[in-house]
């Protein structure tokens, strides 16, 4: 019998987490922030220590970031070990005596140095293809320090975009690159050969002192009043803006290569985030009149969200520009896309169109975030070190660990809350009652979803068809006014109330698209302004909890669809744990925690 062979990978800043696999398959995958509470947290110590609750020794530990463990990880006192080989030391995941003082592990693996490639392996190997070109796109993956021929001056080149050849068991060849650095090298395409990036070889590079598409998008984001890494809210809010004449050109058409954010538009900050260059021009500022009406809310003033519609509808054609350079350069029409801007669903639908007469095929993979790059670790060592050519196409993303509950745990869990809680037997009938009495419904069952996106397994639920529900849960919430929200809808029923432009299932809500006619007024709280709703198509066999409830609010109400969004409060982490959902709960005005695995309802009081 063959040994099974453990491999962890970890993703080490912000978006940190953790995969597990077992024999080249995912055992779980979780990011940092679900564990700790801390949102974006980076150092995922947590997620190591829950390898334990798997296996006592892991053979590999596969570390993903942008910058090596040598330069930028803290060490460990006395010993000398980097955090994350210490603390696997001192937890017995490997070998105790294996380095000493410092020295190398040979069960450390460090792939820091290749950020884009992880994010390209995330998503080749869990798409449907046997060779694609990936198209990578975020703020600012790995640097690489070269020297300038000329002058000798030290540069510190940082990757926009890449466009990689992916093939099995492990091959990923870089075909082009956007690289942007402090220094004034604008518009300079050359070709780059050397050792950095896990290259061989040579490939075409462009090397500017400008951001690319996702540093302009996180520019926008801040301009909006918000972190640069809350992208997400720009999205939300562009449909609100109009298209300016002032704010025409934010990316450089000049430049002989897409993505490159105008100069005179933008300030760059390499690697961090840009800046909207305000004091230029006077449309970007707003009168003290403006401010007054706007209460300073940033997203009430015009002109914000106008550059959210721009840097929206831009950056979109930009990437679309890119996607057709990926095909050109490597003669593939299979494209994964991933990287922070994979997660932009308004873009992800607008490809779908554009595209639709050139016979590409896509896949966007859903942990597009840097946590996704801790499953690109994992995956790629195994199979560079196993061949293995096994397409494990993604098939769920309830890849969250498995906590187990029992009814006794559960018991536990309100006995020892500090609040007012009460359980009973419910079934979903109950639950569809409650929420067509303009109740919102939380549902808590079985291993959460991996990624950013709650797809009914850490969910909150609402009736979709009352015309205040966007606001009313905006406000229980506590988010923004503008913000929309999702819908989960039985799959065999989404072409009569969706346009999935060919698509035949959405099942990981990677889009965000236009409603039929005569949908939206049937319901209006998840329909966006704009007339689109990320939708989440639901089967039987992928959840079928989930789906029996859609099928009975859809028995009483006639609507195939339940308002669906994460279980969370604004600015909060998506909840892990029961305990988690429970002080959720008492810090909000929502009562009702369904557990439809055990045909249990916690209510909540949140009465002084």
């Amino acid at each position: 019998m063959e040994k099974d062979i453990w491999i962890a990978g970890i993703a080490r800043g912000h978006n940190s987490g953790v995969c597990l696999l077992k024999n080249g398959e995912i055992v779980f995958s979780v990011e940092e922030e679900r564990l700790s509470r801390t949102k974006y947290d980076g150092g995922p110590y947590a997620g190591i220590v829950k390898i334990l609750d798997y296996t006592k020794k892991l053979d590999y530990l596969v570390i993903a970031h942008t910058q090596s463990l040598d330069e930028t990880a803290a060490k460990v006192d006395f010993s000398g070990d980097d955090v994350y080989t210490g603390l696997a030391r001192k937890l017995g995941l490997i070998d105790n005596n294996a380095s000493r003082w410092g020295a190398k592990h040979p069960q450390i693996v460090d792939m820091s140095n290749m950020h884009h490639k992880l994010h390209a392996a995330a998503a080749f190997y869990r798409s449907p293809f046997d060779d694609a070109v990936a198209l990578i796109a975020d703020g600012a993956g790995s640097v690489m320090p070269v020297s300038e021929p000329n002058s000798g001056m030290h540069l510190g080149l940082w990757e926009y975009e890449s466009i990689i050849d992916c093939s099995y068991p492990s091959v990923f060849k870089t075909l082009y690159k956007h690289l942007g650095c402090r220094d004034p090298l604008v518009g300079q395409k050359t070709i780059l050969e050397g050792e950095y990036f896990g290259e061989e070889g040579t490939y075409e590079a462009m090397i500017t002192d400008r951001g690319g598409i996702t540093k302009a998008y996180e520019a926008v984001t801040t301009y909006c009043g918000w972190q640069p890494i809350e992208a997400g809210k720009t999205m939300g809010l562009f449909p609100y803006g109009n298209e300016n004449p002032n704010m025409e050109n934010l990316y450089d058409q000049r430049a002989p290569f897409p993505g490159s954010f105008d100069r005179n538009m933008f300030i760059p900050n390499v690697p961090n985030g840009a800046f909207v260059n305000e004091g230029m021009y006077p449309f970007f500022q707003a009168t003290q009149d403006e401010w007054n009406i706007a209460q300073g809310d940033h997203s009430k003033l015009q002109q914000r969200r106008d550059m959210a519609y721009a840097i929206q509808t831009q950056s979109q054609a930009e990437m679309l520009k890119l996607i057709r350079k990926a095909v050109e350069m490597s003669g593939n029409k299979n494209v994964v896309i991933s990287g922070g801007y994979g997660l932009n669903c308004v873009a992800n639908y607008y490809y779908l169109e554009e595209l639709k007469d050139e016979g590409i095929s896509l896949y966007i993979e859903p942990i597009s975030n840097d946590a996704g790059t801790a499953m690109g670790a994992a995956l790629m060592y195994w199979h560079a070190r196993s061949d293995d050519e096994t397409n494990r196409k993604l098939d769920t993303l309830y890849l969250g660990p498995n906590h187990n509950y029992s009814k006794e745990d559960i018991e536990s869990a309100v006995n020892n809350f500090n609040g007012n809680a009460t359980i009973k037997n419910a079934k979903d009938k109950d639950i569809v009652n409650l929420m067509t009495d303009k109740n919102i419904v939380t549902i808590y069952q079985g291993r959460s979803e991996n990624g950013p996106r709650a797809l009914g397994n850490r969910s909150i639920l609402f009736d979709p068809t009352f015309e205040d529900g966007k606001d009313y849960v905006n406000l229980v919430k506590k988010r923004e006014y503008f913000r929309p929200f999702a819908g989960s809808i039985l799959a065999e029923d989404v072409h009569d109330w969706f346009d999935l432009r060919g698509m035949d299932e959405t099942p990981h809500m990677m889009y965000a698209v236009n409603c039929q006619p005569g949908v939206e007024e049937k319901i209006p709280s998840i329909i966006h302004v704009d007339g689109t709703c990320r939708i989440q198509t639901v089967t039987e066999e992928q959840n079928p909890l989930y789906y029996r409830l859609i099928k009975e609010f859809k028995k009483k109400t006639g609507v195939p669809i339940v308002f669906n969004t994460s279980f969370n409060l604004g600015g909060d982490p998506l909840v892990e744990t029961i305990e988690d959902a429970l002080h959720t709960l008492a810090n909000s005005d929502i009562e009702y925690l369904y557990l439809p695995e055990h045909g249990k309802l916690i209510t909540v009081s949140n009465d002084d």
